[in-house]
């Protein structure tokens, strides 16, 4: 599947009538019931609700990380449910980028090795203007040669940013991505997220307990139970609380 083909939609994921099982007879727990939700692209959603809601199962069931029970997921026009799991690999490796809260970060490799990673693993190129466009706007230039543990939580979580970026990816799937970042290293990368919705035509699914990270988003999804709540567009950070309450 081509990148032009994985463009042609207006929605860069959706999830249709998604149900998610753990488990068999007493055991068995049902983190989603029955979802259906379009991702339109060039936009951020954050994905909200609390602990146990299955935000974060459905986050992982729309990236492909995670198979679903019962209903259709896509990405783009292609469908994730039931692909094989090398074309399943390949798919995330082409069209999808990766955040999540522990950074995940090899030790052993320099900002700049880790940057570009999925690259070297698809055995491709960097595009120099746009690792220079991507370098200036999360501020790494002077710390490219550092290792993970020269670097500051925040500039750690914004090697990883850059990392889900180089590639061009159609879609970010970011999970607590501020959660182990004090608040102003937590306002950076934001920021970065935002700008690159609006200066990168990125699209962006964030999953987060915080209200004030949620009014970076377009549009805020929220569940409970496993079922889709309510939604709200263009949030603030007191529009949020208010809605959580």
């Amino acid at each position: 599947m081509t990148a032009t083909a994985l463009r042609t939609t207006a929605v860069a994921a959706s999830a249709h009538d998604v149900w998610k099982t753990y488990g068999d007879g007493e055991a068995r727990v049902t983190a989603l019931h029955g979802v259906t939700l379009d991702i339109n692209r060039h936009t951020f959603t954050a994905i909200m609700g609390p602990s146990g809601s299955g935000k974060s199962t459905l986050m992982h069931c729309l990236a492909g990380l995670d198979s679903v029970t019962r209903g259709t997921v896509k990405l783009g026009d292609t469908p994730v449910t039931g692909l094989t799991d090398n074309r399943l690999t390949m798919l995330r490796r082409d069209h999808v980028g990766f955040i999540f809260q522990q950074f995940n970060l090899l030790p052993t490799l320099t900002a700049e090795e880790n940057i570009l990673l999925p690259l070297a693993i698809a055995g491709r190129k960097a595009d120099p203007h746009w690792f220079n466009q991507v370098i200036d706007t999360v501020g790494l230039r002077d710390r490219l040669k550092h290792r993970p543990s020269q670097l500051s939580g925040g500039q750690q979580q914004r090697v990883a940013c850059a990392r889900a970026l180089i590639t061009k990816p159609d879609i970010i799937f970011a999970d607590e991505p501020t959660g182990n970042l004090d608040s102003r290293a937590g306002a950076d990368v934001l920021g970065f997220l935002r700008r690159s919705v609006t200066d990168f035509q990125q699209t962006i699914v964030m999953v987060t307990h915080d209200p004030v990270a949620a009014s970076y988003a377009d549009r805020v999804v929220f569940l409970a139970d496993g079922r889709l709540a309510s939604e709200l567009q263009n949030p603030t950070a007191e529009s949020v609380l208010e809605r959580l309450k």
